[in-house]
C-alpha cells in the first residue's frame, strides 16, 4: 500500500536511481526472499549508479569531444598502425593522469590519432575528471574573440582546472604571436599539475619549427613532450577498406 507513495516521494527528493529499483522490485515476485537491507542495499546501489552516470554524461557534454562516442572498448586493434597493445593496456589505466602526465599522439590521417585522443578524454570523464577539446587550427581565432569579449582571463582559469585537455592537430598550421604566447600560458598553468593530450600529423622532432617563434618554441615544448608518453602510429589509412567502404569505429 506504500509503495506508490513512497516512489512518488522519492522522485520529490531527486532519488531517482532508488524510485526505478523500488518500482522494478515491485514487480518481481521473487523479491519477497530478501531481506530488508539487501533490498535497501539494492536501492542505494541502484541510485548510486544512475547519479555516476548522469555525472559522466555531463561531463562529456561539457569536454565538447569531436568524437564523444569514442571509448577504448572500441579501440580497433585488428588493423596494423603499430598499436603497442602493453602500452595502451598501461595508459588505460589512468594512471598517467593521476600523476599529472602528458599524451602525444602521433599518425599521419586517417590512422584514428583524434578518435583516440577522445578516446582516453573519455575514459577521463568515466574516472570522474574532467576534459576539454581544443581544436589547434582554429586556436589562433578562438583566442583573438577570448580577447576581444574579455573571457580571456576567464578561459585560462578554467583550462588551468580541467584535468585533461585534447589539443588535436597540433602545429597543423602558424599559430600568431599572440596565440603563441597564450598557448605558453596554458601549458605553464598545467605543467605538473593537470594532464594534456596532444594529436598531431607532426613529428615531435618538427614542432620546433612549426610552432614559429625559437624561444616560445623551446618553452611549449619543454612544458609538452618532456614528461609524455608517446603513441606513434603507421600504416594504411582506416578509412579505406578491401572493399572501398568507410569503417564506422576508431578511423578519424
Amino acid at each position: 500500500m506504500l509503495h506508490h507513495p513512497t516512489v512518488e516521494r522519492l522522485h520529490e527528493l531527486r532519488l531517482f536511481g532508488m524510485a526505478a529499483a523500488l518500482a522494478e522490485q515491485q514487480s518481481q515476485q521473487s523479491i519477497d526472499q530478501l531481506g530488508f537491507e539487501e533490498r535497501l542495499g539494492l536501492l542505494v546501489e541502484r541510485e548510486a549508479t544512475e547519479r555516476q552516470s548522469r555525472l559522466t554524461t555531463a561531463r562529456l557534454r561539457r569536454a565538447e569531444l569531436r568524437y564523444p562516442a569514442a571509448v577504448p572498448e572500441d579501440i580497433n586493434y585488428r588493423h596494423s598502425r603499430g598499436l603497442d597493445r602493453t602500452l595502451l593496456a598501461r595508459l588505460l589505466t589512468g594512471e598517467w593522469i593521476r600523476k599529472r602526465q602528458n599524451l602525444i599522439l602521433i599518425a599521419k590521417t586517417g590512422l584514428g590519432k583524434s578518435w583516440l585522443a577522445c578516446a582516453f578524454a573519455n575514459l577521463a570523464c568515466r574516472q570522474g575528471l574532467s576534459a576539454s577539446y581544443l581544436r589547434m587550427p582554429r586556436f589562433s581565432e578562438k583566442m583573438a574573440i577570448a580577447h576581444g569579449e574579455g573571457r580571456y582571463v576567464q578561459l585560462l582559469a578554467q583550462w588551468a582546472k580541467t584535468d585533461v585537455i585534447v589539443m588535436d592537430d597540433l602545429a597543423m598550421t602558424p599559430l600568431t604571436d599572440s596565440a603563441r604566447r597564450d598557448l605558453l600560458e596554458i601549458l605553464d598553468d598545467r605543467h605538473g599539475k593537470r594532464s594534456t593530450i596532444v594529436a598531431s600529423q607532426i613529428p615531435v622532432e618538427d614542432w620546433h619549427a612549426a610552432i614559429g617563434d625559437p624561444t616560445l618554441a623551446d618553452a611549449i615544448l619543454d612544458r609538452l613532450v618532456h614528461n609524455a608518453h608517446r603513441i606513434n602510429m603507421d600504416g594504411e589509412s582506416m578509412r579505406k577498406t578491401e572493399n572501398g567502404l568507410t569503417s564506422q569505429s576508431d578511423s578519424e
